[in-house]
């Protein structure tokens, strides 16, 4: 009986320890929020987007997020332009990832699985098929219910 209980307070306090970095995790990490443009032919919308662009925003991403509004997703901005590769550790919700070159043009689109496994050392990665300076997550499906596709260019409403 004494063994037993003794796990069951190690478990406890291991849980206690994980849920605590996890809120810590998402608690002390910021992200400033904007509004940019797609354009592509004659469809154009405006988004609300949280922007990464430290190296912790850019590990912390989406990250134990449970959704996103119809029009908001989150904008990761590089300072190079080069392939990028994404994965989904601790996110729970599916998305797609629009990477861009740093001309802002939308080069490649992919479908990302959320994946909710802290212990799994296997999981995919999504690169990005040409350089890109800059990657979009907006929740799966996005890009297609909307019609915007390779050859999109988006602009900051409130930058150069």
């Amino acid at each position: 009986m004494g063994l037993r209980l003794n796990w069951v307070i190690v478990f406890c306090l291991l849980s206690n320890i994980f849920l605590a970095d996890i809120s810590f995790a998402t608690a002390e990490i910021q992200f400033k929020k904007e509004k940019i443009t797609l354009i592509f032919k004659n469809n154009k919308k405006t988004l609300n987007l949280e922007v990464a662009e430290t190296l912790d925003q850019h590990a912390q991403g989406l990250m134990f997020r449970k959704k996103l509004g119809t029009n908001e997703g989150m904008l990761f901005v590089f300072t190079n332009e080069e392939i990028r590769e994404f994965w989904m550790k601790n996110t729970l919700i599916n998305l797609d990832i629009g990477y861009f070159n740093k001309q802002k043009v939308l080069i490649d689109i992919q479908q990302m699985a959320a994946e909710n496994s802290v212990m799994r050392t296997n999981i995919p990665t999504y690169p990005s098929k040409q350089p890109a300076m800059y990657a979009l997550e907006m929740s799966q499906g996005w890009f297609k219910k909307n019609k915007f596709e390779a050859g999109t260019i988006f602009k900051f409403n409130s930058r150069p």
